[in-house]
């Protein structure tokens, strides 16, 4: 056994909104910090090759050093932008796909140097990625990790795989289920059988959590609530953070809070950040409007009108048909955006009202001869979905298959980054 492997593994989940980072053997991360990059302006157009005239190359070269340098990520990135005009936002990943490498390689320097202080010749890396990421990004990620950080070995582990592994117990790991991931910038329904995608069911839906945020956004200004500009995104995301709730009856909801306006509407107070002065707004309806675009995508999108129970149905009746019953059996739920309360079982109570009404008509068409068997349908709802992702991948690298199944440098430096393309599924799981 190498000394790197007689370390913990890192492991690295970058999501569109927030990125979880640790080391495996951990029940949750070290830090979650928003997936984002301030980058110094006045550095960047400098060392940009003839940008000014006359420049010499030596002060480019010496601007390109100090832009390399001076960048800040996560919570000290979004203050950076808002205290100084130098520093511009970058966000490196959207829609759960790498958008902009550069900002990706600077944010992953931060993570690994500045926020888990390890060296990265000395752990083994577990890295997540999209379940629709293509097969290129996974050897940017390769060379970035063993050229740039020079990493003993790389598994990079699709996050639905994970969030299923995340149910793991040493008496039985189930790895064939479904796994909802609703994160802050995509929603994916992944098939999984035996711990392997079935890549051809994959669903992949436009509304987000980032969406949720924005019709909270929509809601209270068409009301009319005093809120700084400047602030109205960030309040929004507090009030469906803190607030939010999933109804069983929308028009029950409605008459609730008009019946007891003040047990059901909430007061938010908040501080505008440039002058001090404080404001302060009402919570009424985006209560349980905002978790409600899953249910009713119509209400937020005129292009987008499928609920998500009815996408997940469609996801299994895609997939191979000796899976289903024990797809819609284990229906996993991740991703911050699926923390509202009571969204396992509205998700359940729908999505069991059209697998019985198709069994149900396909009895009728049978004229009554033969019954068919009941389908189970089961939504599970665990304490760690937020971090479902990140805790199977802390799981996973856990064990001692772990390092088998990882690409090490020396392959790397045989093979190439072609290595990365695919990554052997644990066979030791099940």
């Amino acid at each position: 056994m190498d000394f790197a492997a007689s370390r913990p593994p890192v492991v690295i989940d970058n999501g569109t909104g927030y990125t979880k980072m640790g080391f495996a053997g951990n029940v949750e991360p070290c830090f979650t910090i928003p997936t984002v990059v301030a980058l110094n302006d006045t550095f960047l157009n400098q060392a940009r090759p003839g940008s000014t005239k006359g420049s010499n190359w030596l002060g480019q070269h010496s601007a390109g050093v100090v832009a390399d340098m001076d960048f800040y990520i996560g919570e000290e990135a979004l203050s950076r932008s808002k205290s100084s005009s130098t520093y511009s936002l970058s966000y490196p990943i959207k829609h759960g796909q790498v958008d902009n490498w550069d900002s990706m390689e600077r944010f992953w320097q931060q993570c690994i140097f500045n926020y888990l202080r390890c060296d990265p010749e000395d752990h083994y890396f577990l890295m997540t990625e999209s379940p629709l990421t293509a097969p290129e990004s996974r050897e940017y990620t390769g060379e970035i990790m063993f050229e740039t950080f020079n990493v003993p070995g790389l598994y990079i582990a699709v996050q639905p795989v994970l969030a299923l592994a995340a149910g793991y117990t040493t008496a039985k790991c189930e790895m064939t289920g479904v796994v909802v991931d609703v994160g802050d910038g995509a929603t994916h329904v992944v098939p999984i059988a035996d711990g392997y995608v079935i890549g051809s069911s994959i669903k992949s839906i436009p509304i987000s959590g980032k969406d949720v945020t924005r019709f909270i956004q929509q809601l209270m200004r068409e009301r009319g609530e005093r809120i700084p500009p400047e602030e109205s995104f960030e309040v929004a995301r507090k009030v469906k953070e803190m607030y939010c709730y999933t109804c069983s009856d929308i028009v029950k909801e409605y008459n609730k809070h008009d019946k007891e306006p003040t047990k059901y509407i909430k007061q938010w107070k908040g501080t505008k950040p440039k002058t001090g002065a404080s404001f302060s707004c009402d919570v009424g309806y985006e209560r349980f409007l905002g978790p409600e675009v899953f249910f009713n995508p119509e209400i937020y999108s005129s292009e987008f009108t499928t609920p998500l129970p009815e996408v997940i149905d469609k996801c299994i009746q895609s997939a191979p048909i000796d899976t289903r019953r024990a797809l819609y059996k284990n229906i996993v739920l991740s991703g911050g955006s699926t923390m509202f309360k009571d969204f396992h079982r509205r998700l359940q109570r729908d999505l069991k009202k059209i697998v019985d009404a198709r069994v149900l008509a396909s009895d009728t068409r049978l004229g009554g001869e033969l019954k068919s068997q009941p389908v189970e349908v089961n939504v599970v709802s665990r304490p760690i979905q937020r971090y479902a992702v990140w805790f199977g991948g802390s799981v996973l690298a856990s064990t001692p298959e772990f390092y088998t199944a990882s690409h090490t440098k020396a392959e790397y430096e045989e093979c190439g980054a072609s290595i990365c393309r695919t990554n052997p599924v644990f066979n030791g799981m099940y």
